[in-house]
């Protein structure tokens, strides 16, 4: 087994692409609330596919670079899991569909139920409903999500406008993180 460390500019430009896929991450959480209903369906779908490309170019970089070293074809497409892939172009597919029903509390057909992956997806959908009911969400997720917004507000030097379209509880977290990321000013003698 190679145990080499990842190349140093290859290293960089991973760093360079999860960057700008955590921020359009964090865009298209800015874009679900509820100061942003003109624009939130066209908006979390720009930055929602946006991040997932970019993420697919951080895939496809380390697999040319795993490519050009050597590495077997079967090996790559396994790490790859290229079974997994859905091409956005088809569109919403049936399991897609089922979850959506599972989330607004719809019924599902007997024929869309009947498939293992619409079942599925349809119970995570009325699990995620379920779950948006309950008044304290996963505190992991609640942490993520004031990582992102604090992070956001701090680079666009805009920390004040997270207590205009966030939760109070979240929009504190968040100041707090943005807080945090203060530069200090260097010690003089």
């Amino acid at each position: 087994m190679n145990s080499t460390p990842m190349p140093e500019p290859l290293r960089r430009a991973i760093h360079h692409l999860v960057s700008e896929g955590v921020q359009n991450c964090q865009e298209v959480l800015r874009y679900t609330e509820p100061d942003q209903a003109h624009t939130w369906k066209r908006m979390t779908l720009y930055r929602a596919t946006d991040a997932a490309d970019t993420m697919n170019m951080v895939a496809m970089l380390i697999a040319a670079y795993c490519q050009r070293t050597g590495m077997a074809a079967d090996t790559l497409e396994s790490y790859l899991q290229v079974g997994q892939q859905d091409l956005r172009s088809a569109g919403p597919q049936e399991e897609d569909r089922a979850h959506v029903a599972g989330l607004m509390g719809e019924e599902l057909s007997y024929e869309a139920m009947r498939a293992p992956t619409n079942r599925m997806r349809y119970h995570r959908g009325q699990r995620q409903a379920e779950q948006a009911q309950q008044p304290e969400d996963d505190p992991g997720k609640l942490f993520t999500e004031a990582v992102l917004h604090g992070l956001k507000a701090k680079l666009c030097d805009d920390v004040d406008s997270l207590d205009s379209y966030l939760p109070p509880q979240m929009a504190a977290m968040a100041r707090r993180v943005a807080e945090a990321l203060e530069v200090p000013e260097p010690a003089t003698a």
